[in-house]
């Protein structure tokens, strides 16, 4: 009995140990085929087992790759580990095969907002699953805007002045905290209405989300949640803070009134997880763009006096002019939209774009073959200021570039 026992575990041990060793050996395969393909792509030599990680960060990553791009060519390759491959992709014509051909489109791993805010089905693992949800969203939210005329963003110029005149230091003040006031209240009047606005503690909501959001790439950034540190539960304390605060504001504006809340159209989008973490992650994530763009925009304007002073002139005119013709808009304001798109050109929203192709290998014009898996990357700065597209100037800030293709449209 004992003996038939023996063999029965040592029978399911072998047998353990076969299929864990032919796992292993299938995964091990696959990562020499991925550095065999690789091998004929061009980029820097990689010295360490671990990849080019370890000289990349968020602040040189797009100076790495201007590098490798000027010595290697118009495709370039970092390992990112020794499993996953990046390819920087910076010629037009190639780009533009790659946003055709490449129809696996990165998963969004939505990692920041649920460690943060929690599970939220704007930013879920699978692009496709969020795409006609966004689009709903930005519909609605566009409705909103038009509905709503000027009066939104007149009211959030007068609540942000407010609220900055307690942070003006010697008479001056940053850039940076303006355009972050000035964004976060922005959508907040966006998601909420008229009630973010009068809302006693608004200031302390933005002074929170400000604080979480200079934590939450750091804290996503593991792939193995760091719940031993005391620093992440920290976090997480500041966190739930910012739920409960989004809980009260969203009860207030049930009781204000009922159409305007855009929480009570989640069903109608089919969002299933909490609306709650819904409304942080777009105050979350619409905020940070806003506010990079904004903040350069301002940091534009105050070092080229000049322009700031056109600018001025054009919006008086047009002013009087709408006063007068009972019209609005910025169709009649070219220089300040050529200066809005000059900011954008020089400090895109985002550092990527971003594809994959995760069942085929594909093969560019050029010859090179990109392996499957490969995370296919469009490094939007570098393209916005390359040489051979915008001229000798690429990299100085010049509205005028653009004035003629607006008084075009």
């Amino acid at each position: 009995m004992g003996y038939s026992f023996e063999r029965h575990i040592n029978a399911f041990l072998w047998l353990s140990l076969i299929s864990v060793t032919t796992f292993l050996l299938r995964e091990l395969a696959k990562v020499f085929k991925l550095w065999i393909k690789a091998r004929h792509i061009p980029g820097p030599p990689c010295t360490s087992f671990y990849g080019h990680c370890r000289l990349i960060s968020e602040s040189n990553f797009t100076d790495l790759l201007s590098e490798s791009h000027k010595k290697y060519g118009p495709v370039v390759k970092l390992w990112l580990r020794p499993t996953q491959l990046l390819v920087s992709i910076k010629d037009k014509e190639l780009i533009k095969e790659v946003l055709l051909n490449a129809e696996d489109k990165l998963p969004l791993t939505g990692r920041a907002s649920y460690l943060g805010f929690g599970r939220s089905s704007l930013f879920i693992s699978s692009f496709d699953k969020v795409e006609d949800q966004r689009k709903s969203l930005e519909v609605e939210l566009n409705a909103s805007l038009l509905e709503r005329g000027s009066s939104v963003p007149a009211k959030v110029v007068k609540s942000v002045l407010e609220r900055v005149q307690t942070l003006v230091v010697d008479g001056g003040l940053h850039c940076e905290t303006i355009s972050q006031h000035l964004s976060f209240t922005l959508m907040g009047a966006t998601l909420f209405g008229d009630v973010f606005l009068t809302w006693s503690k608004a200031s302390v909501y933005i002074e929170l989300l400000m604080k979480i959001a200079k934590h939450a790439c750091f804290w996503s950034s593991y792939g193995v949640t760091r719940y031993w540190k005391q620093e992440f539960w920290t976090y997480q304390q500041l966190c739930s803070e910012l739920k409960g605060l989004t809980q009260e504001l969203i009860r207030q504006c049930r009781q204000k009134y009922e159409s305007d809340s855009l929480e009570r159209d989640f069903d109608r989008y089919h969002m299933r997880h909490e609306p709650c973490a819904e409304m942080i992650s777009m105050m979350f994530h619409g905020s940070l763009t806003m506010s990079t763009l904004i903040g350069n925009i301002l940091t534009r304007l105050v070092t080229h006096p000049e322009i700031q002073h056109k600018i001025q002139s054009e919006i008086i005119m047009v002013r009087k002019i709408s006063q007068r013709h009972d019209q609005q808009g910025v169709g009649g304001l070219p220089f300040l939209l050529a200066t809005l798109y000059e900011s954008a050109r020089l400090l895109p929203a985002g550092l990527f774009l971003q594809r994959c192709s995760l069942k085929h290998d594909m093969s560019l014009n050029n010859g090179i073959i990109i392996p499957a898996g490969a995370v296919l990357v469009v490094p939007i700065q570098l393209v916005q200021m390359d040489v051979s597209s915008w001229g000798n100037d690429a990299s100085k800030f010049n509205p005028y570039r653009f004035l003629s293709r607006i008084e075009e449209t």
